[in-house]
């Protein structure tokens, strides 16, 4: 399962959903459903826009595990 953990980066950078929306140019609710792992794809662009926002990885805001059955 892959799990988006934004929340964490974001308050690293002190930053809010809302100035990160804006500065990557994406509305609030979808960066709201990106955080909260209801997207069914990202695109690259915007993953590239969201670390260079946050001068951040992929890999440390997506992450996968082992969905348990």
């Amino acid at each position: 399962m892959i799990e988006i953990d934004l929340d964490v980066m974001l308050a690293m950078r002190k930053m809010t959903s809302l100035e990160l929306s804006e500065r990557i140019g994406i509305t609030q609710a979808n960066l709201s459903i990106l955080k909260t792992g209801k997207a069914k794809a990202i695109r690259f662009s915007t993953l590239d826009a969201i670390c260079k926002e946050l001068n951040c990885q992929p890999g440390d805001i997506i992450k996968y595990t082992e969905k348990e059955q």
